[in-house]
C-alpha cells in the first residue's frame, strides 16, 4: 500500500535562494509525522509547496509528489483547489492572519463545506457547530456569529482546526499550531490534535521546532536543516540513537528534569542556518559542525541504520 503523502526530492527556490533542497519524506495513513528544525530551515516552505501555496516567484519541482498515489505536482490550480480544504487540509501558523477579519467564523467555516460538497446552508451550519463543540469550544452557536477579533488566540486556533476538518480530510498539515499561545493552551491544542488524529484516523504532518512536542505526539520524525531532511527515523529510534550531528545538537539543547543542574548553561548550536544558493554542494551544516572536515564540502553520503532510520552524513557512528 502506498503512503498517504509521498515527497521525493522536493526542490523549492526563490530567486537565488534554494529554500528546499532534495527533501524526501512520507506520511502514512493514521500516522503523525513530525517535521522538526530551527526557524529558516524550510519546514513551512515544504508544507506550502505540498499545498501549492508558494508565494509569487517560488519555483517547485519534485521527482515525486503524490497524495493517495495521485501525482499532484502536475495538477493545475483548479485541480489543487479541489483537493485543498477537502481531502487535504492545512492549519496555518498564525490564526489571526489566516482568518478573514471581515467575515464571521460561521460564514468562513460553512463556505469550506459548501464549496466542496454542495450541501444546504443549514446542514453546513450544523456541521460547523458540531465541530466547534468537538474541538472544545463552548456555546458553538454563539461563536459562529462572532468575528475573529472577538476570540482569544486559543479559540481562534481551535476554529482553524475545526475548519480544517469540515470536509473530513485524509491528510492534515499543521504548521506550528501552538506558536504564540501560552503554555496551558499549547498543551490543550496538542492533546486535541492527538485525540482527533486517533479518532478520525488522519495522516498528520506536524511542523514544529519543539522536541518536547515531537516526543509526545509523533510516530515518526524527519529532521530538517538548510532545506534538507538530514535524518529520518521513528520517534523512539531518533531519541535513543540520533546519528546526524545536527540532531544530536538539537537534543543537547533540551533540558532534562533531574539531570540538568540548576544554573548550568543549556546546550546550544553556534551560528545560524546559512542562506544557500542553487548549485550548493556538500553538507549544509559543515560550518557549524564539530566533526566537519574537507570531505564535507563534496557529496554527502546517505546512511541507513536498520530498515527505517537514515541520515545524511559521512560519519558512520
Amino acid at each position: 500500500m502506498t503512503a498517504l503523502l509521498e515527497i521525493e526530492q522536493l526542490e523549492v527556490g526563490f530567486g537565488a535562494t534554494a529554500a528546499v533542497r532534495g527533501a524526501s519524506l512520507a506520511v502514512e495513513r493514521g500516522e503523525t509525522h513530525c517535521l522538526v528544525g530551527e526557524s529558516g530551515c524550510g519546514k513551512s516552505v515544504t508544507a506550502l509547496a505540498v499545498m501549492n501555496l508558494l508565494a509569487r516567484g517560488g519555483r517547485r519541482q519534485a521527482k515525486r509528489l503524490a497524495f493517495e498515489g495521485e501525482d499532484i505536482a502536475g495538477l493545475d490550480d483548479h485541480g489543487m483547489a479541489r483537493l485543498r480544504g477537502n481531502r487535504m487540509a492545512m492549519i496555518f501558523q498564525e490564526p489571526m492572519t489566516s482568518l478573514n477579519p471581515a467575515y464571521t467564523v460561521g460564514s468562513q467555516m460553512t463556505e469550506v463545506l459548501r464549496r466542496h460538497r454542495k450541501v444546504p446552508q443549514s446542514q453546513a451550519v450544523d456541521r460547523a457547530a458540531d465541530l466547534l463543540a468537538r474541538v472544545g469550544i463552548t456555546a458553538p452557536g454563539l461563536r459562529l456569529g462572532q468575528f475573529p477579533h472577538q476570540l482569544s488566540g486559543g479559540l481562534r486556533q481551535r476554529v482553524m482546526i475545526a475548519m480544517a476538518l469540515m470536509c473530513e480530510p485524509q491528510l492534515l498539515i499543521a504548521d506550528e499550531p501552538t506558536t504564540a499561545l501560552d503554555v496551558t493552551v499549547q498543551a490543550q491544542i496538542l492533546r486535541l490534535l492527538a485525540q482527533l488524529q486517533r479518532d478520525l484516523g488522519l495522516g498528520m504532518l506536524l511542523i514544529t521546532h519543539d522536541l518536547g512536542i515531537v516526543a509526545r505526539v509523533a510516530h515518526r520524525v524527519s529532521v530538517m536543516y538548510a532545506g534538507e531532511v538530514v535524518e529520518s527515523a521513528s520517534t523512539a529510534e531518533l531519541f535513543a540513537d540520533p546519528r546526524h550531528p545536527y540532531t544530536q545538537g538539537l537534543l543537547r539543547c533540551v533540558p532534562i528534569p533531574g539531570k540538568v543542574a540548576r544554573d548550568s548553561p543549556l546546550g546550544s548550536i553556534p551560528g545560524t542556518v546559512p542562506r544557500i544558493g542553487p548549485g550548493f554542494e556538500g553538507c549544509g551544516f559543515r560550518d557549524r559542525c564539530d566533526f566537519a572536515d574537507a570531505s564535507c564540502a563534496v557529496a554527502v553520503p546517505r546512511r541507513q541504520v536498520g530498515a527505517t532510520h537514515e541520515y545524511l552524513c559521512r560519519l558512520t557512528a
